[in-house]
């Protein structure tokens, strides 16, 4: 499976500070923390971003909500800059933050659909603004909401993998919807929170996330520090453990928690301005206030009374203006100043302007454009020859569809170039439809803003144009350059012998650096040998610099245990020191078998799992291995067996000690009894070599069986992928998985 690099301990400079710290969990898996790069003694600001979930663009009162107080927000955006025309990326949440963290908007990024089964992942070339400014030194945090998978605290999509050295908060989409959880992640591993077991509600998780904002702010107030802090409010449910001001409203329980939802939003705002200024930062901090789309109507929520849209039609899932223009505040006293800017901007920009704003490198291959300047007073501020959404979205509310025509499960587009907006939507799932079979609306927002009249009819010209944009900014796969540092360990590791582990450091930025060197530490006691040279003097733009090392574990090294590997890339940039750093674990392999066995019976080398653990002898879903139904094809049940999820890799030690491997494969009862739609293909690898291939396996199809020869074998790959490009409901069982030894 590929690996992803993680921002660990001794991954990033110090800029006129002490050297990095890692966070607890981080310090267990960093194998030898490197020196402090050089400090430079520039002054960097802090940066803040804080997103709301479902908030809408008139829901607070700089943009004209009467009804819900948000006096805290309202003075930022008198004494910042306020945006008028922000753009979230996408209609729904996953998609959306997704662009916001890497910079693509969502014809390009990795997630451009909200979780229809497993969640979405970050893919190994994606680059996050929490890694472009951790390479500069800045202290990394997110505490709230992540919303890729899977649920698991040692994984490539996880926040600790992605740029942020601390992590509090939901990974899950559906976990984000309890706001009175019984757990919460704190980097790696569940926090139970005990005053709400068993169905308690004693402790508030806005209120534990809020607290470690604070804490954070406050622990590294004397270095620069990047905090990512995303809230589920105002997102269904309503619920919240006092509706304050609104009690004695005559509106429904659900809006009154909704109302004081926001107006906690803005307390929570207002509690971190305040701290900023209560330890002197505050005119050294950047601080964005905004929200991930346009107002919910779940839950019994009526957006309408709110005027939650304001101006505008359409709400969360929607491509009109309603359901992606969104609030955008920026305010830093001293830095910005007050004023309003009507620069279409979407979220893109947040990457490119926060490493503007943090003197750090950042990739050229991003959608994003770096609104720097314009926080900085300059009216040259680059702009977007054109905005581009894109939406795929199974989820129906009844004032979102109806303001689609009924077409909201449809796929549909938008562009927006200057002030025309195309929406059109295709009444089958297919972006390469023809465009004659989609249906195409034009409007004019310089004239109406609230898109009432459609005038495609009326300008062919423009309406072609459009479409053509949308078609040259949609791209099925979206290759990536190499940016930052990623590490390949070709393991496992076999005591006393030896293996490779490989490293890039890619410059994807736009102007050389000088002095690359790569460096591996291992644990004590293993030897490392470079196979290739380490350094080069300069790494031009769009350059790499590769390195390999042979590893060899001392022959005392304990069977069956991960052993942590990290890889440092340095340089020097234009705007200073850089380190980026690959931690990587390698595992030891566990005994042979020694007797005939079933594989849910043996340790693992390995197991990666697109949802999940991996289930031993059971087939369940999302709950933990062990725990669920038997495993049922066609009703006939298998207690033995293991249960995956596409994308999954598990991989044993057999030292060549077996002579063959058998097992039904195939998607299981529990898929197919939901629905008849996954789609996987499995796959049997000895040493790298394939030795089975299912083809094409669906529920309706019923299981394969596996019987290979496996003599001779070392390394055994037990590999399901996709085949549909939908993970969801790909959840699959390997029956009576077993080999024989000789």
């Amino acid at each position: 499976m590929p690996t992803r690099r993680h921002f660990l301990a001794g991954s990033a400079a110090a800029i006129g500070l002490a050297p990095l710290s890692a966070a607890p969990e981080a310090r267990a898996t960093a194998a030898a923390p490197a020196p402090a790069l050089a400090t430079t003694g520039t002054t960097t600001p802090n940066l803040v971003v804080i997103l709301a979930d479902d908030l809408g663009y008139g829901d607070l009162g700089a943009y004209g909500q009467q009804l819900i107080t948000t006096p805290r927000i309202d003075r930022l955006a008198a004494e910042g800059l306020r945006f008028t025309d922000a753009y979230s990326t996408a209609a729904v949440c996953a998609p959306s933050r997704c662009s916001l963290l890497t910079g693509l908007h969502t014809g390009h990024s990795a997630v451009r659909a909200n979780p229809n089964g497993a969640p979405g992942t970050l893919q190994a070339g994606d680059t996050t603004f929490a890694e472009v400014l951790r390479a500069r030194g800045y202290r990394t945090a997110v505490f709230g909401k992540w919303g890729f998978g899977p649920e698991e605290g040692d994984q490539p999509s996880h926040p600790n993998s992605r740029g942020f050295e601390e992590f509090y908060g939901y990974i899950d989409h559906g976990h984000a919807h309890e706001y009175h959880p019984q757990y919460l992640w704190h980097n790696g591993a569940k926090e139970t929170i005990a005053a709400n077991a068993n169905g308690a509600k004693g402790a508030y998780a806005p209120q534990l996330i809020e607290q470690r904002a604070l804490d954070f702010i406050t622990d590294h107030a004397a270095e620069p520090f990047l905090l990512f802090l995303t809230p589920t409010v105002p997102h269904a449910p309503s619920d919240i453990p006092d509706v304050g001001a609104y009690a004695s409203r005559t509106w429904s329980q659900q809006n009154k928690g909704h109302a004081a939802q926001i107006t906690y939003f803005d307390t929570l705002v207002g509690k971190v301005t305040d701290r900023l200024r209560a330890l002197a930062i505050a005119e050294n901090t950047v601080v964005l206030v905004t929200s991930d789309n346009g107002p919910h109507e779940e839950g019994g929520v009526n957006p309408d009374l709110f005027d939650a849209n304001g101006p505008l039609r359409g709400y969360k899932r929607n491509l009109y203006e309603g359901g992606v223009r969104v609030p955008l505040i920026a305010w830093s006293p001293g830095r910005i100043g007050a004023g309003t800017s009507d620069r279409p901007t979407p979220l893109t920009d947040v990457l490119p302007t926060l490493a503007d704003l943090g003197g750090a490198p950042a990739p050229t291959d991003i959608d994003g454009l770096s609104a720097a300047p314009l926080l900085a007073g300059s009216p040259d501020t680059a702009r977007h020859n054109h905005l581009y959404w894109f939406r795929d979205e199974r989820g129906v509310t009844s004032r979102a569809n109806s303001e689609d025509g009924g077409r909201a499960t449809w796929l549909a587009e938008a562009v927006r170039k200057d002030h025309w907006k195309a929406v059109r939507f295709a009444p089958v799932r297919d972006h390469a439809l023809p465009d004659a079979q989609w249906q195409v609306e034009l409007y004019d927002l310089a004239s109406d803003v609230g898109e009432r009249r459609d005038v495609a009819g009326a300008n062919p010209s423009v309406v072609a144009g459009l479409v053509t944009l949308m078609r040259s900014s949609w791209s099925d796969s979206y290759v990536r350059k190499p940016f930052g540092i990623r590490a390949q360990v070709q393991g496992p590791a076999v005591p006393g012998q030896a293996f490779t582990v490989t490293a890039t450091l890619g410059n994807g930025s736009a102007k050389p650096w000088t002095g690359a060197l790569l460096a591996l530490h291992a644990p004590a006691g293993w030897q490392v040998r470079a196979t290739t040279g380490t350094g080069s003097d300069l790494l031009p733009a769009g350059a790499t610099l590769t390195a390999s090392w042979r590893v060899t574990p001392p022959a005392t090294a304990a069977a069956g245990t991960q052993w942590p590997l990290s890889v440092d890339g340095t340089a020097q940039s234009p705007t200073g020191p850089l380190r980026y750093s690959a931690a990587e674990r390698v595992s030891t392999v566990p005994p042979a078998p020694v007797a005939d066995a079933y594989l849910s019976d043996l340790p693992w080398v390995s197991a990666a799992n697109g949802w999940g653990p991996v289930e031993r002898d059971r087939s369940n879903g999302r709950k933990p291995a062990g725990d669920g139904t038997p495993i049922s094809f066609g009703g006939v049940t298998h207690a033995k067996g293991l249960g995956v999820h596409a994308p999954s890799e598990i991989v044993y030690h057999l030292g060549g000690t077996a002579d063959r491997f058998t097992a039904l494969v195939g998607i299981d009862d529990f898929s197919t009894n939901q629905a008849a739609t996954g789609a996987v293909k499995a796959s049997v690898r000895g040493d790298g070599k394939l030795l089975f291939s299912s083809g094409k396996l669906t529920g309706a199809g019923g299981p394969v069986q596996v019987d290979v020869d496996v003599r001779g074998v070392h390394l055994l790959y037990l590999v399901v992928e996709d085949a549909n490009a939908n993970t969801a409901l790909d959840h699959t069982s390997w029956a009576l998985a077993r080999v024989t030894v000789r």
